[in-house]
């Protein structure tokens, strides 16, 4: 049994990572966040998608 991905909105992945809206899409053009999945005009990020992102910065953070 495969556990359920939760898909974010703008707003959630904003209030994740503690960045503005227009940061969120300024980060996803840069490449330093994954581009979202499109579901009609929706745009959704996979939650496992966004913590790698956060876990990533953190060992980097260590590393140097």
């Amino acid at each position: 049994m495969q556990i359920a991905d939760p898909l974010l909105n703008v707003r959630e992945v904003s209030a994740l990572i503690h960045k503005s809206v227009p940061s969120v899409y300024r980060d996803v053009s840069l490449g330093l966040l994954p581009k979202p999945i499109k579901l009609g005009r929706s745009a959704r990020w996979p939650q496992s998608e966004i913590l790698a992102v956060i876990e990533r910065a953190k060992a980097q953070r260590e590393a140097a």
